[in-house]
């Protein structure tokens, strides 16, 4: 299943660019409403998209060492 998303989602860039906007419409949901669980598919919907999450290159090197 997950060889098969990965091919879906290269061969077809409209198919991707498409599920990124709904998880960030969603997940933008979940982040301004109160108790929602659903609030990291803001995140997940902006990677998706190619934009990477601003500080996750100082994160990593923080806590590699």
């Amino acid at each position: 299943m997950k060889e098969y998303l990965r091919k879906v989602f290269s061969e077809n860039t409209k198919t991707k660019k498409t599920v990124g906007v709904v998880l960030v419409v969603v997940g933008f949901i979940g982040l301004i409403t109160p108790f929602t669980p659903w609030g990291f598919l803001f995140f997940v919907g902006l990677e998706m998209l190619g934009i990477r999450f601003l500080l996750w290159d100082k994160i990593k090197t923080r806590f590699k060492k």
